[in-house]
């Protein structure tokens, strides 16, 4: 067993503010109720968790790891358990990678994706206790060139940016994933994409989820303490736990000791993915790191954060605005950083739970903290997704607990009452139509007057329709009783898709979410030339060009969007407002919000481009065909964009051998837009064009890539 040992250090404190909403009488003396008994067996739970050899948890941690790699296509994983200080399960399963070089250990670095926004804001609440930043005053006061096109970012402050309350779109994510490459571009320019952006809600109003918001809390922390965020973190964080495992791009990494990543396209290993937004999401580690860190906010060291900092990270932050009412704790309920600070299914038990999960492209991550009784579980992968991480992290906790005798016996899953049909009341008729919510997903809820009510995906024929039937408690209930779902029209006028959903996945511990999962689209009629507009690009196919040639946004897929309105006035769940712009009109709290952006075309030579988010895209109209004779060649011109050409029908079947220069690359697609080659991946400059396909060469500027057909 590892032994963490705690150092001593004076700790500053801070005040906190009381949500607006208060959670009812009755809830609360349930809370109280169920908390009262616990607390007191927690304290002798953990006088004798030291002593247990916890065999039956280590059992469970195996069987569950093996589900996760056999069922649920993850690659491998890293798991640990940390009780009173004593890391006392670790384990791992899978493969590192195929032919067993390289195998497993505990110390395979992992990326945790957005599990790193608890380190961020640990770090921001270290200088809350030391006095050098106030969670209420505006950031504006300690980022001054912070701007934006909208006036209402003078208001936002570092609590917003931490509870996801900022307002801002969500995510500007040109360049952040890059093979083997730690170039700071994402973070360097974020204060100049954000001076071009609106908000999309007033600060304060609602919390949902914002990757920019803690990218911008990483330059609040540089530009506060004088240093580089990695320094910061590891002076006052990760050096003093001993988290020596614990990385980021800006350190010099063994490429050997990340954990190996793989595409289904792609028979070999793939290079190690670089996140270079470190606060978001940028930062790599152990699960045993991770169980170490989780002791700030389980009392076994003090020397880091004071009490009252560790306090106000777990409180209900998403009850300061709108927010879903509640039926059980969820995924998602913000505190300061926790994904959730009252997860399922933990509160069944009348214990508190906080939990932060984080998702790159290959990499995933789970952290799930009992502070209650001063255990944490860990769990990182490669493949898979964090959701089956947290649900592992959960059933290891759980087995735990019952050998600690806090829990006698596990509960049943859980279940929505499928009590008798009712009639439903008619003016529940008006609330059908269409539905926007998360990545521009587009939903039709119809209704007849027997009470039958049904969701499909808009352009999505051949998805099943999800079926619910109104109930005599008042909500629209499915079949199995997994999910409820009821109408709700918030304070602000707009009708929201209220859900109550059970997640239970075969092998693995019961989960719950409660959010919006969608807002109601309102008609937005077009003028003829407006529509006249949408309507030439309809189905087309835009291609981004702004990415770095190091980009893994072209290995998996050819990095695209297309233009398809689904619905009348809309470009997904963006309102079209002109010729060439369409804006976002969500206001949903919670994830089905998140990552909104606006829509703006442009021409440059002739050319329709398309920006949203931070990416440029062109349209592939204008791409003109590979030369299909013996020699050609292509430049990077000075806007650096990549160049995109189709193959032709003389050019498919040839071989392609290109010359590149120093810092390019080049990416073949079929026609069904998977990627066959990409250089940075492969390393091979030879390729046979497929029939339909496409072809990117990215460089810097003035790059000159030389080719030959055969």
């Amino acid at each position: 067993m590892i032994k963490v040992k705690p150092r001593e250090i004076t700790n500053m404190s801070i005040g906190t503010r009381t949500g607006r909403k208060r959670i009812s009488i009755v809830a609360l003396t349930l809370v109280l109720t169920m908390l009262a008994p616990m607390s007191a067996m927690a304290a002798t739970a953990t006088n004798n968790s030291a002593k247990l050899p916890f065999d039956a948890s280590k059992k469970v941690a195996v069987e569950k790891a093996k589900v996760l790699i056999e069922a649920y296509g993850t690659t491998s994983l890293q798991y640990a358990l940390i009780a009173d200080g004593e890391i006392v399960i670790s384990g791992y399963a899978g493969k590192n990678d195929i032919k067993d070089n390289k195998p497993l250990t505990s110390n395979t670095i992992y990326g945790i994706g957005s599990t790193s926004k608890m380190v961020l804001t640990a770090a921001v609440m270290k200088l809350v206790d030391d006095g050098k930043i106030d969670l209420d005053e505006p950031v504006v006061k300690y980022i001054p060139d912070f701007r934006m096109k909208d006036d209402r970012y003078k208001q936002i402050t570092p609590r917003m940016l931490l509870n996801h309350s900022s307002g801002l779109q969500g995510t500007t994510s040109n360049n952040i994933f890059l093979h083997d490459d730690n170039d700071t571009y994402a973070h360097d320019t974020l204060l100049e994409q954000l001076a071009t952006q609106n908000l999309k809600a007033d600060p304060g109003a609602y919390s949902v989820y914002c990757n920019d918001g803690f990218t911008l809390a990483e330059i609040l922390v540089e530009r506060v303490s004088g240093m580089g965020f990695t320094a910061f973190i590891h002076k006052y964080l990760t050096g003093p736990l001993e988290m020596n495992h614990t990385k980021t791009p800006q350190d010099l990494v063994d490429p050997t000791q990340q954990a190996g990543i793989y595409f289904p396209a792609y028979k070999g290993q793939i290079p190690r993915e670089s996140t270079n937004t470190i606060a978001s999401g940028g930062i790599s580690s152990t699960a045993e790191d991770l169980v170490k860190f989780s002791q700030i906010f389980t009392g076994q060291v003090d020397h880091i954060l004071s009490s009252k900092s560790v306090e106000a990270m777990a409180q209900d932050e998403y009850k300061r605005g709108m927010w879903p009412q509640e039926a059980d704790p969820s995924l998602v309920a913000y505190g300061l950083g926790w994904d959730s600070v009252r997860l399922f299914p933990f509160n069944e038990y009348g214990i508190k739970a906080l939990s932060k999960g984080g998702d790159t492209v290959s990499y995933h991550s789970s952290l799930v903290v009992l502070p209650e009784y001063n255990m944490a579980a860990a769990v990182v992968s490669s493949g898979g997704q964090s959701i089956l991480d947290q649900m592992l992290a959960n059933e290891v906790l759980l087995s735990a607990l019952q050998e600690k005798g806090v829990i006698h016996e596990r509960k049943q899953e859980k279940l929505h009452n499928l009590s008798i049909k009712a009639d439903m009341p008619q003016e529940l008729s008006q609330h059908a139509g269409i539905y926007g919510g998360v990545s521009g997903a587009l939903t039709k809820v119809e209704i007849n007057p027997s009470g039958d009510l049904s969701v499909t995906t808009v352009k999505a024929p051949n998805n099943p329709a999800q079926k619910y039937t109104y109930k005599a408690d008042g909500f629209f209930v499915n079949d199995k009783g997994t999910e409820k779902i009821k109408f709700v029209v918030e304070k602000n006028g707009r009708t929201y898709l209220w859900s109550s959903l059970y997640i239970t996945l075969p092998g693995l511990s019961q989960t719950a979410l409660i959010e919006y999962k969608a807002e109601k689209l309102e008609a937005n009629v077009l003028s003829k030339d407006v529509a006249a507009a949408w309507e030439k690009r309809e189905g087309k196919t835009f291609y981004v060009v702004n990415e770095k040639y190091s980009s893994v946004l072209y290995t998996k897929s050819a990095p695209t969007v297309t233009i398809d309105m689904g619905v009348p006035g809309y470009f997904l769940t963006n309102k079209i407002i002109g010729a060439d712009k369409a804006v976002n009109g969500l206001q949903v709290p919670g994830s089905a919000g998140r990552d909104t952006m606006d829509i703006n075309f442009f021409k440059k030579d002739g050319s329709e481009y398309v920006t949203a988010a931070g990416y440029v895209y062109a349209n592939e109209d204008h791409f003109k065909s590979l030369y299909s004779g013996k020699e050609s060649t292509t430049t990077i011109k000075d806007d650096g964009y990549a160049k995109w050409y189709s193959v032709s029908a003389a050019a498919k079947g040839k071989t392609m051998t290109v010359k590149m220069p120093k810092n390019s690359s080049f990416a073949v697609y079929d026609q069904a837009g998977i990627c066959i080659n990409n250089t940075v991946v492969s390393g091979k400059d030879q390729v046979i064009l497929p029939e339909n396909g496409k072809i990117v060469f990215a460089g810097e500027v003035g790059s000159k890539f030389e080719i030959s057909l055969k």
